[in-house]
């Protein structure tokens, strides 16, 4: 099972061009044929709302992020959801019945190389953790995105004025970078322009 072991690097990639994707605010309506989202995500300090519509919860946030995202950054259409677990965590109960226990959120994603990604996030809320969780999928594979076509971009630059070393160092990256990416349509056209 993969890590997110490459995340520390896409941070240094990116420095202030990381997008950190926070949640503010979460509306479903639920009925026994699917359920409705609005979502409220900060983007950094600007606030977006996006809506989608699933045959469930899961399917409803996870649609809704996608089609804000995945327009602009095509990796997150190759993602495929591989599991999807929810338990309680019973030791944090405050009430007899145990119905306010944390509960804990695991997505398990796989890229199109086939790689294994686990995302979770636990709270007392149930239907708050699938969406931080989600939210937390999207946000990694964008930065994935955006850090390995910063690095294509820093390559090239350093290619065209004659400093090997820089090529080196960012040729080792991009190799780090692409275990994250999902791009698969980007990478194969890179791969050529590096081969």
């Amino acid at each position: 099972m993969s890590t997110l072991e490459h995340e520390p690097l896409i941070k240094k990639v990116l420095g202030a061009n990381y997008l950190q994707l926070t949640l503010a605010k979460l509306h479903i309506e639920e009925e026994t044929a699917g359920a409705a989202v609005k979502i409220v995500v900060n983007e950094g300090d600007t606030p977006v709302e996006v809506e989608g519509k699933g045959v469930g919860v899961v399917d409803a946030i996870y649609g809704a992020l996608l089609s804000r995202y995945a327009r602009e950054y095509k990796s997150l259409e190759t993602i495929q959801l591989v599991g999807f677990k929810v338990g309680a965590d019973m030791e944090t109960k405050k009430s007899n019945h145990g119905v306010d226990a944390v509960g804990k959120v695991t997505l398990d994603v796989t890229n199109s190389e086939h790689r294994h990604f686990t995302f979770g996030d636990a709270s007392r809320s149930v239907t708050t953790s699938i969406t931080r969780a989600v939210l937390a999928c999207v946000q990694y594979f964008v930065n994935a995105e955006r850090a390995f076509l910063t690095l294509h971009n820093a390559r090239r630059d350093a290619l065209a004025r004659g400093r090997e070393d820089l090529v080196a160092r960012y040729t080792a990256e991009m190799a780090e970078v692409v275990e994250s990416t999902s791009y698969a349509e980007v990478i194969a056209n890179i791969r050529k322009e590096l081969g």
